[in-house]
């Protein structure tokens, strides 16, 4: 009855029970090193089943409480010698040569080496390659290295499952793959050994497809906010003596977020319009983008957001508009010419219609963005279909860009058409920032026509034209008899 209790309940889907090797069954796992990542690993075997002893230098060093009670403590070649076949190498690369004393013992066993670049550009062999010159009669495996300590402790179900694995060895590599399951993770088979130089800088990769959308939208939020303090603040100075130097902090900021926002939202959905372009003029879906397009719409996710980001600082930098010093001072003011000019109460129709309509379409825009940020989360977005991923992302997402164009228009009102809004010749930031989303918007209702789409779907569905497909061309003839 005991031995009942401790069989799992669902079985590995991912390969028969009978493919376990012996050693993994009641294995005895070595880790040699004492450090964070040791602890943690240690930790983490312990907790699915795992016998661990644990090797190092100088055992009396080690802290008691350090390593739980069931790890059991040893010097380095009395580890070695109670692991069964696997030995994890939680030590720096630059230790593995104190460890050739340890090579006959270490014979025939899978070292599972853990260990990061030092750097981004790796010139020479890997980690991983060098520990495999050193240890010839070994079978080194690439692995566990992109998983933190916090994954460790906290489990796999907290963090990321995926374990990248590389080795020239099939056996050492079954048996860690075995390992990385029995511990809750996703193993992930990269390949030979030769691969262990790209697993190994893949944690000092500083968010690798964020750096592109992040330079755009800093280089528009420079542009506009360039633009603003040239604008409002330089000219008006140096034509008039006139000084606004204080809007610098806030009130331009202010003006280059939203703007950046909307365009950053219509820079999301683009190019999936210039693919759909793209492909209906070349009749096929089969014929490749260009790189910078593949690359373009890999992106979309971060600039999405990162327009969220903007429009949300953009409401909370509105809220506090009030609060400011200067808001207090225009009140005041204007309280004082409307009691001097005998006004007892100003009523402005249009403006306050304005007000209503631009402040409750960009309070929806903002809602619906936010549905769109929550959506793109990992955790969320793997709880839904592609057909309801797809209305989300897509259907809502032009349901924001309209509505974000529509908070901005009412926020312009009728001043684009007077001369006032162009002081020096030059349009309101607002007005630039609006052609872009206005062409998006502009370009998807002209796909939504029956006839353009009704052949970018049936291309989409694998149809292709004449001039592209050769062979369906000739079996048309045939069939109506024309050899």
């Amino acid at each position: 009855m005991a031995e009942d209790m401790t069989t799992p309940l669902l079985s590995d889907s991912e390969g028969p029970a009978d493919a376990l090797p012996v050693c993994l069954t009641s294995p005895t796992v070595a880790i040699l090193g004492s450090g964070d990542f040791a602890r943690s690993l240690a930790l983490r075997l312990v907790a699915s089943g795992v016998r661990v002893v644990v090797g190092s230098r100088c055992v009396n060093r080690i802290p008691s409480g350090l390593f739980p009670d069931a790890v059991e403590l040893r010097n380095q070649e009395g580890a070695v010698s109670q692991a069964v076949c696997l030995v994890f190498m939680a030590l720096f690369p630059e230790h593995y040569c104190s460890l050739l004393g340890l090579q006959s013992a270490l014979a025939g066993k899978v070292l599972v080496d853990v260990s990061n670049a030092a750097e981004m550009n790796i010139h020479g062999l890997s980690n991983a390659e060098r520990l495999a010159e050193l240890f010839p009669n070994s079978l080194v495996v690439k692995g566990f290295n992109t998983v933190s300590t916090w994954e460790l402790q906290t489990g796999a179900h907290d963090g990321s499952r995926q374990v990248l694995i590389c080795s020239n060895s099939t056996e050492g590599k079954k048996k860690v793959v075995q390992l990385a399951r029995q511990m809750g993770f996703h193993p992930v088979d990269m390949g030979g050994l030769s691969a262990a130089r790209e697993i190994e800088v893949a944690p000092l990769r500083l968010l690798p497809s964020w750096s592109g959308p992040v330079v755009v939208t800093f280089l528009l939020f420079l542009f506009f906010y360039g633009y603003g303090v040239l604008l409002g603040i330089l000219l008006p100075f140096l034509a008039q003596g006139h000084n606004a130097f204080y809007r610098l902090a806030l009130d331009l900021v202010n003006e280059s977020l939203p703007a950046v926002a909307l365009v950053t939202l219509a820079l999301v959905y683009f190019p999936g319009l210039f693919a759909a372009w793209l492909q209906l003029w070349s009749g096929t879906k089969y014929r490749r983008f260009p790189s910078w397009l593949d690359n373009w719409l890999q992106r979309r996710k971060q600039l999405g957001l990162l327009s969220f980001l903007g429009a949300a600082l953009h409401g909370v930098y509105s809220l506090c508009l009030p609060l400011r010093r200067i808001s207090l001072h225009r009140i005041v003011n204007t309280a004082y010419k409307q009691v001097k000019a005998g006004t007892e109460e100003p009523w402005d129709e249009l403006g306050v219609w304005r007000s209503e309509l631009y402040l409750s379409c960009g309070v929806l825009g903002l809602g619906v963005l936010s549905l769109l940020a929550v959506t793109s989360l990992p955790s969320v977005g793997n709880t839904l279909n592609w057909r309801e991923f797809t209305f989300v992302q897509s259907g809502l997402g032009y349901i924001a860009l309209t509505l974000s164009i529509m908070h901005t228009l009412f926020f312009g009102w009728d001043f684009a058409f007077h001369i006032e809004a162009y002081p020096f010749y030059m349009p309101p930031s607002y007005l630039l920032a609006v052609v872009l989303p206005c062409i998006v918007l502009v370009c998807r209702c002209f796909l939504l026509l029956p006839c353009i789409f009704t052949r970018l779907t049936r291309i989409r569905r694998g149809w292709e034209s004449k001039r592209n497909c050769p062979v369906l061309q000739h079996h048309h003839m045939v069939t109506n008899g024309i050899p």
